[in-house]
């Protein structure tokens, strides 16, 4: 029976602690804050969004150039298998009207506690308080735990770290000190608000309005949704599906549409021509546009038709903020540090997975699918390598 050490109790680490239990593995699991899964708890306060509905090609392509790299492991554990393992945990899931896929419950709590129970009866370990520090002198795991330091010796370990989004739950990006010899991408906010400098009219006025049934356009590619003003700048679903693209190219103009659902003909018509005495607060509402309307104009005076400013107003952004508001990080471990079973070529024996690895993805349920598939494969990695090694547990118990 091998022994296997996970460091990390969030999604990835979870499942890869439970494909290697399953396998007839024994497992444990370290992580540095006092109780698992704080980040997955985040994640579903306002609805857990499992993954997605959409067919697995179109799926596949949201990963961009990390498409290549994490198709493998995706195409072993794809969106359906997802959600028959969350149902198994009796969390029924449903697809919403945006194809996303949810639990019933619409929480992340009710599935932690089913998951984190079913490991304990599965025997998985768990050590809370336990922050890795790298290696002893005998090649052991390096530990900082309560009673003081400890080691830990494990014939394979999956590092499931996290990235270097929401430090105050974990993941805090810090633990490429401890693998010098390991070839990382610097971190960068992903999912992210970006900062624009608003009149102080708009800030006090304005800062937190949400944009409904909008439009934003970049690099011609549109996306309709919302987003929220914020006294820093603009963040909201519509902007996060961009914000790979924008971050490349900062400082960036980012048009905005205001009525995405007129055409500009029916919008001029409306709009343009003498105001007639009629205030543009006025002109705008009996075009059925809210009042932040009025005030994004005057942010950006043009001598453009009105119809033609409210189709395309340009948004100047000039940095994005910071990692630690982001949903989550690009940046991490680059594919060449790793063989295709998600070992490290500098460190034989360790296996990573989840957000600590270089790649990313829009919110949408992408996010999770990925952590959870690189965390299945990086346990099933170490169970190869344990079995090469003489330690040959079941196959058996492999997650679907």
């Amino acid at each position: 029976m091998p022994h296997i050490a996970v460091i990390g109790a969030g999604p990835a680490g979870l499942v890869a602690a439970e494909t290697a239990v399953r396998a007839g593995a024994r497992v444990t699991v370290l992580d540095r804050m006092p109780s698992p899964g704080r980040k997955l708890l985040i994640a579903g306060r306002g609805g857990l969004n499992l993954t997605h509905s959409e067919p697995l090609d179109a799926f596949l392509a949201r990963y961009g150039a990390a498409r290549a790299w994490l198709e493998p492991a995706i195409r072993r554990l794809p969106p359906d298998a997802l959600r028959a393992w969350a149902e198994g945990l009796g969390q029924e899931t449903f697809i919403g009207t945006s194809g996303r896929v949810f639990p019933r419950a619409m929480k992340a709590s009710p599935l932690l506690r089913a998951w984190l129970a079913r490991l304990g009866a599965q025997g998985v370990t768990l050590r809370t308080r336990h922050r890795w520090q790298g290696w002893d002198a005998a090649g052991a795991l390096a530990l900082d735990t309560p009673a003081g330091p400890a080691s830990l010796a494990a014939d394979a370990v999956v590092l499931a770290l996290g990235g270097a989004s929401w430090p105050r739950l974990g993941s805090d990006g810090g633990w490429p000190a401890l693998l010098p010899a390991v070839p990382v991408a610097p971190w960068q906010p992903a999912n992210c608000g970006f900062r624009i400098a608003w009149s102080d009219h708009l800030r006090t006025r304005f800062a937190g309005t949400p944009l409904k049934r909008i439009a934003l356009t970049f690099a011609r590619r549109t996306v309709r949704g919302e987003a929220v003003l914020t006294a820093e700048g603009i963040e909201g679903g519509a902007v996060y599906a961009l914000s790979a693209a924008i971050r490349e190219a900062l400082p960036a103009t980012l048009l905005l549409d205001l009525r995405p659902d007129l055409d500009a003909a029916a919008l001029a018509a409306r709009l343009d021509g003498p105001a007639g005495g009629v205030t543009l607060a006025n002109r705008l509402r009996r075009a059925g546009l809210p009042p932040i309307a009025a005030a994004l104009l005057r942010e950006v005076p043009e001598n453009r038709p009105l119809s033609q400013r409210v189709k395309a107003l340009p948004l100047r952004i000039e940095r994005a903020m910071p990692i630690d508001r982001a949903i989550s990080s690009a940046g991490g471990i680059r594919q060449e540090a790793l063989d295709d079973r998600f070992m490290l070529r500098a460190r034989p024996g360790v296996f990573a997975a989840g957000e600590m690895l270089d790649w990313e993805a829009p919110t949408g349920g992408y996010l999770l699918q990925a952590c959870f598939a690189t965390g299945v494969a990086a346990a099933e990695g170490a169970l190869a390598w344990c079995a090469a090694r003489g330690a040959r547990p079941s196959e058996a118990g492999l997650l679907p």
